[in-house]
């Protein structure tokens, strides 16, 4: 494959988990590639030199996407360094396990919001005018947007929001001939998932395979859409799962 031969690639939350490894992988097939990271310098350092290794570009940003100005800076560098943006994969994304909506706090809940939706849209907003034909947008939802999940009330909830955003900004895409879609990964072992629910998850829909998935086994999910084979497909989603049957 050599789709992404040179193309420009902007990753949010790509110093760890499926973001690095679709960041790696696209590597490989070429890309150069914009990582933006929230606070950790030395992973995002790290995912840089496996980058160059590769004898690609690497940049890395770090900040937050939900500051509008951060936003606007960080893709006028990626444009000025790489002279464009031809793929965007919004990835980013925060939980806050409770047993109980009682137990929900509110300085949690709209963290998560602002991390996993707001921010998404504000960052597609400024990266929007740069895109073109056969550009293309990548977000990263969640089976959970369809199946919930009994400890990630709002965590789903946004990413049921993704879908929406996904499904709406194709329809405002296609006639650029600019391809919106998403990834809904069920259980990924992810430093995230461990940190939130240990070693083993205990998910309560637990797919057929009888394990998690690998982010590298995700990434091929973005790879897929990226490149030329999937040029009739936008406003879908791709389902990861291991085997969840989900709708939509």
């Amino acid at each position: 494959m050599d789709d992404l031969k040179d193309k420009s690639v902007l990753i949010t939350g790509a110093d760890s988990g499926i973001g690095k490894a679709t960041a790696l992988l696209f590597a490989q097939k070429g890309a150069d590639i914009a990582i933006i990271y929230h606070t950790d310098d030395d992973d995002a350092e790290k995912v840089k030199k496996e980058i160059e290794k590769l004898g690609r570009k690497c940049i890395i940003f770090g900040g937050d996407i939900n500051d509008y100005d951060f936003c606007e800076e960080t893709v006028k560098q990626v444009v000025a360094t790489f002279g464009g943006i031809d793929i965007l994969i919004n990835n980013a994304g925060v939980q806050f396990p409770a047993e109980n909506i009682r137990e929900l706090e509110e300085k949690n809940i709209r963290k998560t919001f602002d991390s996993n939706i707001i921010g998404m849209i504000l960052l597609t907003k400024v990266v929007f005018p740069y895109l073109k034909e056969g550009s293309s947008v990548i977000n990263t939802t969640s089976a959970t947007a369809y199946q919930g999940h009994p400890e990630l009330l709002d965590y789903s909830a946004t990413k049921g929001a993704i879908v929406s955003f996904t499904r709406s900004l194709a329809l405002q895409a296609k006639s650029k001939g600019i391809r919106i879609n998403a990834v809904a990964p069920g259980p990924v072992a992810t430093p995230l998932t461990k940190e939130t629910f240990g070693e083993e998850e205990e998910d309560p829909n637990k797919p057929p395979f009888e394990r998690n998935a690998t982010p590298e086994e995700v990434a091929a999910s973005f790879l897929f859409l990226a490149g030329s084979g999937a040029a009739q497909i936008t406003g879908q989603v791709i389902h990861p799962n291991g085997g969840l049957v989900v709708n939509g």
